[in-house]
This record gives structure tokens, sequence and C-alpha cells, in this order.
């Protein structure tokens, strides 16, 4: 039998996930990268790893000074004495007239004698995992791709006895681009970024190739933090199935959990739509109120409102989440959507879920969620993979979303979510004998029996009511509508 591949692991654990367990030691890989999207920084974590389980670790610098290594440790809160830096630059005496080759070409000298420096430090540290940065050099001292790809066969073919995991990076910025040391190395990492036209730097990364190992392959996205690299691993519903709950999770308003069928079932999705004011955010904190009561967590994850203004707005209606904030039954994060990637948000949620077993998730609201990243295309697709995923673990799922406008019988929401939901609440404006009122209705549920009246909705006098079905009116989800004249 074949014995199963160790791996070593990079030090940062969503990498991990990514490569299904880290590096395969003793192996050559490459780490490609702009400039400024953490190259660096994931080689120390790497070697801090290392260095960590006692094996020994060389960092060669062929542009970078050591004092300058040690700042980038610093502003991480990293303390690498653990590892061996070693400057492999030229001297501020190369810069005379007397040092200026006049025979020889001076990539025939200097590539020689920076391989040989490089070697001799190998052979004094005799590292276990080393880090060359970077191969931008090394290209401009080849001179052409064929001595390049030589110098690197070479390279590879020196460590391949000598039990050592190396790392090389490259920051793109090589005239001529090529698949050079792609096609040499063992495994290659890609780490991209880019500059929305808002916001902060997006960064996201993908294993372009590793051989003889299954990955999880796509983008995923990652951000760079003092500490180090954080990686969000890409969701893959299919890998959580597993039995589920199906229990119901009622609000404790009789009139909206008749509406619903008794309660919101575990392992489905709800969808809240209607115009701003309407109550869909009261209506989804008023079902993680209840299960606090009963002692069971959920998570709010609110991207329109702080804080504060959604625990003084629910008090005022008599709906009293902070004891259960407090006591941490309910979790309540704010989303800046300025400075969020969606495999952070979805990494919260995972997180919520799996750590906090959480067992109703609200997304409030579904607006904020996609208006908030206008340059990230497929979200509706990774919101369908984000249910299916909270489905399988038995959670129940609502999410809110505002229709355009107050009153009409064409509004309209920025985007279609109710495909994807299970079951969706609708709630409405509506004018009737000189007020504006409100109505609330479910117009889809999957597998369950539920109530298709039309009721009115209140939120007055520090209380939530719901009344008997409208029945003496006809159009109340136009906005306008007719009251009957019975006979």
């Amino acid at each position: 039998m074949t014995a199963p591949i160790t791996h070593a692991s990079t030090g940062i654990p969503g990498l991990d996930d990514v490569l299904e367990g880290g590096l395969h030691p003793n192996r050559l890989y490459l780490v490609e990268g702009t400039p400024g999207s953490g190259k660096t920084t994931l080689a120390f974590q790497f070697l801090l790893e290392g260095a960590r389980r006692g094996e020994r670790t060389l960092y060669v610098s062929l542009s970078e000074t050591a004092e300058e290594c040690h700042a980038v440790a610093a502003s991480h809160g990293w303390n690498i004495d653990g590892i061996t830096i070693r400057e492999v630059m030229p001297s501020p005496t190369s810069l005379a007239p007397a040092e200026q080759y006049t025979v020889f070409h001076p990539s025939e000298v200097e590539l020689s004698d920076t391989t040989r420096r490089i070697l001799d430090d190998v052979e004094e540290v005799q590292p276990s995992r080393l880090v060359l940065d970077s191969l931008s050099e090394f290209k401009l001292l080849a001179g052409s791709p064929l001595r390049f790809r030589r110098q690197i066969l070479a390279l590879k073919q020196y460590f391949a006895g000598r039990q050592c995991t190396v790392v090389l990076l490259d920051d793109l910025t090589a005239v001529d681009q090529d698949l050079q040391v792609q096609s040499i190395a063992h495994g290659a990492i890609l780490l991209e970024q880019t500059i929305p036209t808002f916001g902060s730097a997006r960064r996201r990364l993908s294993v372009t190739k590793y051989r003889g190992s299954a990955y999880r392959g796509g983008f995923h996205d990652y951000e760079i933090r003092r500490g180090g690299l954080e990686v969000y691993p890409r969701l893959v519903a299919a890998e959580h199935r597993g039995p589920s709950s199906r229990d119901r999770m009622p609000s404790g308003l009789s009139g909206l959990d008749s509406l619903v069928g008794g309660g919101l079932e575990r392992g489905t999705s709800t969808l809240m739509a209607g115009a701003a004011g309407t109550g869909k955010s009261t209506l989804a904190a008023l079902f993680c109120a209840r299960a606090a009561e009963a002692g069971i967590p959920s998570a709010l994850f609110i991207f329109d409102e702080s804080i504060n203004t959604l625990l003084s707005r629910l008090s005022g209606l008599g709906v009293d989440l902070a004891p259960h904030v407090e006591a941490g039954r309910i979790l309540v994060r704010p989303i800046d959507p300025a400075e969020l990637s969606p495999g952070e948000f979805v990494h919260a949620i995972r997180q919520a879920v799996e750590e906090r077993q959480a067992a109703i998730v609200v997304i409030d609201s579904l607006n904020g969620y996609l208006n908030s990243m206008p340059d990230e295309k497929f979200l509706v697709v990774q919101l369908h993979e984000l249910l299916s995923f909270l489905g399988q673990r038995g959670v129940a799922t609502i999410l809110v979303a505002a229709h355009h406008g107050l009153i009409s019988s064409n509004m309209t929401s920025p985007v279609d979510a109710s495909y994807l939901a299970d079951a969706v609440v609708l709630l409405r404006y509506f004018e009737a004998e000189g007020e504006v009122r409100q109505a609330i209705s479910v117009v889809k549920m999957r597998g369950g029996a539920h109530e298709r009246s039309i009721r009115e909705f209140r939120m007055a006098n520090g209380r939530l009511s719901i009344g008997e079905p409208l029945r003496d009116y006809r159009g109340v989800l136009t906005g306008v509508p007719e009251k009957k004249i019975r006979s």
C-alpha cells in the first residue's frame, strides 16, 4: 500500500484548507503576485510555522535588506528570531568604476556569483524550509528565458535530495512573463488584488497547479491584517451534507405563526420582502428573540443600520434583544460594505453556524449585500451556495429585501431572490379610510401548509399585532384596495 502523503502546514489555516492539508514537503513551489499582494507576508507565515515546529528555516532576499524584513515582521507583531535571514544583493562598492565589468557581460558573472552565495547559505544553515525572494532578480540576471529555465531546473535538482521545502516568490514585474517556473514547480499559487471604485482593495488567491493532490479550486478571498494573511476558502455546499432538524421555529406572534404554518422550518430559507418601513427587520428579529428565550442561538448580519439603532427600535416595540445579545444567545454583527469581500462575509456566517451553533441566520438586507459589491459577479450564485449550506446544516435562514417604492402594484426588487427562497412573506402598505396601513401575507411556502389570507399588520403603541384576514377589501396588494359592498 502507498503511504499517505504528509503535509507541511503553511501557517495559514484557510490556505491549508484550500490545499487539503498544506504543502507536500520537500518540493519546490511558486507563489506569484503583484507588489502589495502579500507574498512576503505569506512566506514569513510559512517560515514561522516551520520555526514553531522546531525546523530550521532560511529566508534569502535578493531585493530587500534584513532591516526591511524585520520591519515587516514588527508590523505584524511577529518574533522572527527563529528565522535565518540572508541578503544576497550587490554591495555598495559595485557602483565604483573599477568594479564595472569590461570583458564579460554582467549577467555572466553576477548570476553565477548570486547562485553560489545562495547555495553557500543553504549549506551553512541546512534548512527544512527555504524562501527565495524574488525570481524577478534571477530573470534579469539570467538574461534569456533558456538560461533562466536551466538555472531553476538546476536549483530544483539541487534541493531534490536535501529534505527541504522551497518556496519561490515572483512579483510579476518582469517585462516578458512566461510559464517557465510554473511548469517546473510542484505547485503554484497566484495572489491577485484589485482596487474597486470605492472601498478598500479586494484580494483573492487561486491554486493554479498542485501535482498529485486534490485541492479546492476557484478563487478564494483573503485579507492582509496585523498577524498575517486570513484566507476564506470558497464555500462548497456539497461538502456539508448531512441530516438536519426539521423543527419549526415560532415567532411568538400568533397571527404570524398562523400565516407561516406554525413557524419557520429549520433547514429552509424565507424571504421577507416589502417596502421600506413595513416591518421586515422587526419580524425577522422576532424569530431570533423567541429562539433566544428557548436557549437557541441565532445571528443577525445587518447592513443597513447600527446595533444601537436596531436594539432601541425593537425595544420600543416590545422586542428586547439586548439581554440576549449580552448573554451571547444572539449575535448581531454590523457589516461595513466598503470593507467586506463576499468570501469574508460567508466565512463570518459559517463561524456563526459551526462555532456558535446558530439555528437562525438573518441577512438584513439583501439589498445591502448585493449593492455593496457592484463589481463582484455571480453573487446570486454565491447566495444559492450559501443557502444550500445553511439548509444542510438545519438553519432557518431569513433574507430581508426592500422593494423600490412605497405604494404601487408594480414594486420591484433590485434582485429576484424569490426563486431561491423556500418561503416568501410579502409586506405591503395600503390606503384605507384615510390611513396608510400595512398588510402581510405568505405567497409561497415549499412543502408545507400555510395560510393564504391577507392580514393587517400593526406596529403601534409599543407592540406588534396581526389582525384578522382583510376579507372586506379586494386589491390590498395593489396598495389602493376597494372595500367590498355587502349585500
